[in-house]
C-alpha cells in the first residue's frame, strides 16, 4: 500500500526519508490550507473578531473523535513542544519537587522542564531506559525506581524522537493515578503512526502533533487535558480568554494568530480516511524492518530498537564519524535527506518511512551508505 508520490509537494529530486521530523502536507491538504488563509485575508475581522471560537471548535472535533475524547477536553496548540511548555509553565511545583523523565525524551522539552524546575528549585530527572527496550513490564519497573516521595509529574514520550522506540506508557499512567502523580505524555509522533486511544490511556495531560504523520499543515498540534486537571492549566501567552471559566475558550481565545493550519485538520483527517491509513501504516512498518535488517546485514550498522518496538521510524547507531559529513555527503551527493545526531553520546541515524517512499527509496540510501560511512569514518 503506497500514497501517491504526487500528491506530496516534496522536491521530486530528493530521496525525503525524513517524513518524522516535520511531515509532509498532500496537495488536497495544502489547498484546504490555503482556501482558509484566503478566508482569512477577505475578512479577518470577522473571522478573527467574530467567528473564530465556532471554527475552532468544529474543527478539533473530529480530531477528537480520532483520538476517543470529547473535544471540551481539547485545545489547538502550535505544536507538541508548546503543549508540553503550557504544562510545564502552568503547574505549581515547590523547592524539592521533582519531575520524572527519561533519557529519550526530546532536547527542546526537556529544556522546558529545566527551566520550569530551575525557577521553582525543583528537579528534572532523566531515567536512563537502555535499548533495545525491555519488556513492557521491565519497563514499567524501570522508570518507576525513578519515582521518589518528591515526584510530582512523570513526563515521558509516546514515541521517541531521538530513538524511534515506542514506549509502553499505559501503565505508568495507571499506577501514577493510583500514587497521586501527575503524567504527561508528549505524543509528538503518535497521532496517525500509530493508535491512539486517549479516554483509555487516561493520561492527566497529553500533546500531540497534527503536521507530522497526520499531514496536517506545519504548526498544528493539539493538547489533552482530563477535566480534573484542566484548571491547573493558564493560557501561554495570557490573552483574552483569561477571565473565561471554561478550558477551550479560556485557551481559544488566543493573541493574533493565523488558524489556517488548525482549521486544515479535517482535510487531513479526510485524506487519511480515502487512502486505507492502517493498511498503509501496516506496509510501511513492513518496509521499515526489511530496511532495518539491510541496513544492519550490508552496513553493520545496527537498529536500536526491535522491530516491534517501532511503528515507521527506526533509528540505527553508527560507527565514530564526523556526523555533519556523513549527512552532509548524503544530501549533496545523493540527495537523500534523513536526520544524523549525537544521542547518549554516540552518532544516529533515523530512518522514517512514510507511505510515499518506496523500495526504491531504501535502495538507494542502502546504495549511499558505504561510500558516506568511509568518507565521514574517524
Amino acid at each position: 500500500m503506497l500514497l501517491p508520490r504526487s500528491d506530496f509537494l516534496i522536491d521530486p529530486d530528493v530521496i525525503f526519508l525524513n517524513h518524522g521530523s516535520f511531515g509532509a502536507c498532500p496537495q488536497p491538504v495544502y489547498e484546504a490550507w490555503q482556501a482558509w488563509q484566503r478566508r482569512l485575508e477577505l475578512q479577518p475581522v470577522r473571522m478573527l473578531g467574530r467567528e473564530i471560537v465556532g471554527l475552532l471548535r468544529d474543527a478539533i472535533a473530529p480530531l477528537a473523535d480520532y483520538v476517543g475524547v470529547p473535544s471540551d477536553d481539547m485545545i489547538f496548540v502550535q505544536n507538541a513542544t508548546t503543549g508540553v511548555n503550557l504544562v510545564a509553565f502552568s503547574l505549581t511545583l515547590a523547592p524539592g519537587d521533582e519531575v520524572l523523565g527519561t533519557d529519550h525524551e526530546y532536547g527542546a522539552c526537556s529544556y522546558a522542564w529545566q527551566e520550569a524546575c530551575r525557577r521553582a528549585g525543583a528537579h528534572y530527572i532523566q531515567q536512563p531506559v537502555p535499548l533495545p527496550l525491555p519488556s513492557p513490564e521491565a519497563f514499567t519497573e524501570l522508570i518507576w525506581q525513578g519515582v521518589t516521595a518528591r515526584t510530582r509529574v512523570i513526563y515521558l514520550s509516546h514515541i521517541t524522537s531521538p530513538t524511534g522506540v515506542i514506549f509502553p506508557v499505559a501503565e505508568i499512567v495507571a499506577r501514577a493515578r493510583e500514587r497521586g502523580i501527575l503524567t504527561m505524555i508528549d505524543g509528538a509522533h503518535t497521532p496517525a503512526h500509530i493508535p491512539l486511544d486517549l479516554a483509555t490511556l487516561a493520561a492527566d495531560f497529553y500533546t500531540g502533533n497534527c503536521h507530522k504523520w497526520m499531514c496536517a499543515p506545519k504548526g498544528s498540534g493539539f493538547l489533552y487535558a482530563r477535566p480534573e486537571v484542566q484548571p491547573l492549566l493558564t493560557p501561554l501567552p495570557v490573552s483574552w480568554g483569561y477571565p473565561e471559566r471554561s478550558f477551550t475558550a479560556r485557551h481559544d481565545k488566543a493573541p493574533t494568530r493565523d488558524p489556517s493550519a488548525f482549521l486544515s485538520v479535517p482535510a487531513a483527517l479526510e485524506y487519511m480516511r480515502a487512502h486505507d491509513w492502517p493498511a498503509m501504516q501496516a506496509a510501511a512498518h513492513q518496509r521499515l524492518v526489511q530496511a532495518g535488517e539491510a541496513i544492519a546485514r550490508e552496513t553493520g550498522c545496527r537498529p536500536l530498537s526491535h522491530p516491534h518496538d517501532c511503528g515507521q521510524m527506526m533509528a540505527f547507531a553508527l560507527p565514530a564519524l564526523d556526523i555533519d559529513r556523513f549527512k552532509a555527503h548524503l544530501y549533496d551527493q545523493h540527495r537523500i535527506e534523513i536526520p544524523v545526531y549525537i544521542w547518549d553520546g554516540i552518532p544516529v541515524m533515523r530512518l522514517s518511512v512514510m507511505g510515499y517512499n518506496t523500495q526504491a527509496d531504501i535502495d538507494h540510501l542502502l546504495g549511499a551508505l558505504p561510500e558516506a560511512l568511509r568518507d565521514a569514518a574517524g
